[in-house]
């Protein structure tokens, strides 16, 4: 894993308080149980994401959460039918929707832009970039 993402991390934790939401940061449990009913493998970067950064509040970013009651808002597996209905590619795994907008990792792990009007330009070549850039840059 890279060093880029722990500090991005710790970044964004001194940006944000410590403010988190409700919903408790998933364990290994819960990610494979998501990871076996989508049929995937997340990374090693996105597992730590999971565990220290989705639950952090911190500007108008809400990240897609695991949670054990999957009809909470935000919950990762309802975000991505939808997200899958209106377009967003199928090897793109959504991280974060915002109104209607997706941030997704792609297969290399770079984060792209969805937008309602379709594939953007926009993209970061890691989390961290895209922790320090968008969720505590506001860009």
């Amino acid at each position: 894993m890279q060093s880029k993402l722990i500090e991005a991390v710790g970044a964004l934790i001194n940006a944000s308080a410590g403010v988190r939401i409700r919903s408790p940061a998933p364990d290994d449990e819960l990610i494979d149980s998501y990871e076996s009913q989508m049929e995937i493998t997340f990374g090693d970067e996105y597992r730590y994401f999971l565990k220290n950064a989705s639950t952090i509040y911190f500007g108008n970013i809400e990240p897609l959460v695991l949670s054990r009651d999957i009809n909470s808002r935000g919950d990762l597996l309802q975000a991505i039918k939808v997200a899958r209905r209106l377009g967003v590619p199928f090897k793109w795994l959504p991280v974060c929707e915002d109104n209607g907008d997706y941030y997704c990792l792609d297969q290399t792990g770079n984060i792209r832009f969805w937008s309602g009007d379709g594939v953007s330009s926009e993209s970061w070549p890691t989390l961290a970039d895209w922790i320090i850039d968008v969720w505590i840059g506001g860009n």
